[in-house]
């Protein structure tokens, strides 16, 4: 298996998508920047994994993690983190969006599940992403973190040093 080939692109996802539909798989879904990949991404994307046939990674574009974290991130560009992600067993694919949510994404991907990490609950995500995936027929699954383990965390041990 060449993980290069796990990486769509916005005109090769929906053909991958509908290969999954055709053979009756659930597809979970997830979104993030995974900047810099540490035990608590591996811990949740296996766990994502395991509550369906298929995971695919939404990872935000350089220029929506900038958007959202600041001008200092990301640490490593979507090209390497996409390549990074794609080399997991746990995951099957991973497709880049530009937009600072997940909004034209999942519209796009129509996920059977919606996971988000232990930093959330139903009530805190982004509730237009968990309205769209109700109404696309999916549901949202909250998967529990690894405490003490963030990017966030980590740059900061760094930047001590």
């Amino acid at each position: 298996m060449n993980f290069r080939s796990k990486i769509l692109t916005s005109a090769t996802l929906p053909v991958w998508r509908e290969q999954i539909r055709t053979r009756g798989e659930r597809l979970v879904v997830t979104n993030g920047c995974f900047d810099i990949l540490h035990l608590g991404h591996v811990t949740y994307l296996e766990a994502a994994r395991n509550l369906g046939d298929a995971l695919l990674v939404g990872l935000n574009s350089d220029a929506s993690v900038r958007a959202i974290k600041g001008p200092h991130r990301p640490v490593n560009p979507e090209a390497d983190r996409a390549a990074v992600l794609a080399a997991l067993e746990s995951v099957s694919a991973v497709c880049v969006f530009g937009e600072p949510t997940a909004l034209r994404f999942l519209e796009r991907v129509a996920p059977d599940i919606y996971a988000k990490g232990g930093d959330y609950t139903v009530d805190t995500i982004n509730q237009e992403e968990r309205r769209l995936v109700e109404r696309l027929g999916g549901r949202v699954e909250i998967i529990g973190g690894v405490p003490g383990r963030s990017t966030t965390a980590i740059l900061a041990r760094i930047l001590q040093e």
